[in-house]
């Protein structure tokens, strides 16, 4: 393996108590990088990589894509994202041989990330994930080498003899230890902004108002302009986090009391699940934007989820949610609910790369120097069917990687998945001799 040093370089950042608030890019101030330890001009943005996924598949005839550039067709699953057709890759054909053992969920999504044996037998083993190597790496550049998010909490029990934690972690940070979700809005935000992990009343904004207030004599129009767009943004993010924590609701319980006769947790869980993604999405959002983060991985459900949809109207029953029957059971079927459930699933994909493509880094976008990617661990959930797994990528790597393209590996030799991780890791020079069953990245990507 190919291997390099990172430091975390020096760079502006807003200061108050027990508050250390990162930059966005600024054209008229360099507030990133060190050329003497980045190697890279400080006005030059990085690379970052997302990695999303979505549990049970989808409606499988309606995962497609034909054609190119801004006229590339999609099918209905993908509908949401047509916006970003020149700046999607849709890779088809894609496997993992290693999955296709245990022919269960747990067995398929444990090492989506990472194409390793999967344990059994109450043994807890997979493989580091190329999302962590990638932040055990270029990721110590940054305050938060990576940060990992999730909308669904873990399930520790077995079935058919796996482990369920499989279904509830697709990053790992080595063969035995699935990196731990952050599932609070609240956590997550401090992890980002302040100097130790825990829930302060006083707002990060107040905290800096100061140092923000003197670096605003020092930009131009413009970058004031970023600045308090950039400022606006995370007061947002604050206040929906604050409401959310005053509602005390946890994911899939409500309380039954006019009082509660129990301690709730402080800052709790969105009860809305489209909330509760928007928000982590948001915190990405600032990651990134910051340079806080350049590796986020967010699962918004697990493999096998109980999650339902009250906030979608069914199409067939008429008058009701979509929470007369649980995620994993829905996926068995391929009617008008599944792949409406599936739209808002693309919809939030869509939601982050608007917000990315809206941020402009000099020349790029934020999307564009973002490898986004998004995938689940099957092609249909009534099948198990993850001989040609479901895998996009959105956005251009710093001018990498070239979108608007199909790429189809369906009944070609070496069409490991892991090939295309080798890919994404060596847009950030990360290059080893081989990930999981592959040895040489893919050379269309």
């Amino acid at each position: 393996m190919t291997k390099k040093t990172f430091m975390l370089s020096r760079r502006t950042l807003l200061r108050g108590v027990g508050v250390s608030m990162a930059l966005p890019w600024l054209e008229s101030k360099s507030v990133w990088g060190d050329p003497e330890v980045d190697g890279q001009s400080g006005a030059e943005a990085p690379i970052r990589m997302a990695a999303l996924f979505s549990g049970n598949g989808f409606h499988s005839k309606e995962w497609w894509a034909k054609g190119e550039g801004d006229a590339m067709e999609l099918g209905r699953v993908l509908q949401p994202l047509n916006p970003f057709r020149g700046k999607m890759l849709f890779c088809s054909g894609l496997y993992h041989e290693e999955a296709r053992k245990g022919n269960i969920h747990s067995s398929q999504t444990g090492n989506l990330l990472s194409g390793a044996p999967i344990a059994a037998g109450g043994e807890i083993r997979s493989g580091t994930s190329f999302d962590q190597l990638i932040a055990q790496t270029y990721g110590r550049s940054t305050k938060v080498p990576s940060l990992v998010l999730g909308c669904e909490q873990s399930n520790p029990s077995v079935h058919k003899n796996y482990s369920m934690l499989y279904s509830s972690h697709i990053s790992w940070s080595s063969p035995t230890t699935p990196t731990p979700l952050e599932l609070y809005p609240a956590l997550a935000f401090d992890r980002l902004f302040k100097d130790e992990v825990t829930p302060g009343d006083r707002s990060v904004l107040d905290a800096v108002r100061t140092d923000a207030n003197d670096l605003r004599r020092q930009i131009s129009v413009s970058d004031r302009r970023k600045l308090d767009e950039y400022l606006e943004s995370v007061r947002d993010v604050e206040t929906r986090i604050d409401n959310a924590g005053k509602r005390g609701e946890l994911q899939g319980w409500r309380p039954t009391l006019d009082k509660p006769d129990r301690p709730r947790p402080a800052d709790g869980i969105p009860q809305d699940i489209a909330d509760h993604m928007r928000l982590m999405i948001d915190i990405l959002v600032l990651g990134f934007q910051t340079d806080t983060t350049r590796v986020t991985t967010l699962k918004l459900n697990n493999d096998h989820s109980a999650l339902r949809f009250p906030n979608l109207p069914s199409v067939q029953q008429s008058g009701v949610g979509i929470d007369y029957m649980i995620h994993h059971l829905l996926s068995h079927s391929d009617g008008e609910d599944w792949l409406k459930v599936n739209q808002f699933f693309v919809q939030q994909v869509a939601y982050l790369a608007q917000r990315l493509d809206s941020i402009q880094e000099g020349s790029r976008t934020l999307l564009d120097n973002t490898m986004l990617l998004y995938c689940s661990s099957m092609m249909a959930g009534a099948r198990h069917d993850n001989d040609r797994l479901p895998v996009i990528v959105i956005g251009g790597g710093g001018g990498k990687i070239r979108g608007g393209r199909v790429i189809d590996y369906q009944g070609k030799a070496d069409r490991q998945l892991c090939r295309l991780f080798l890919s994404l890791m060596d847009k950030v020079d990360l290059r080893p001799a081989a990930f999981g069953d592959a040895t040489e990245p893919l050379s269309e990507v």
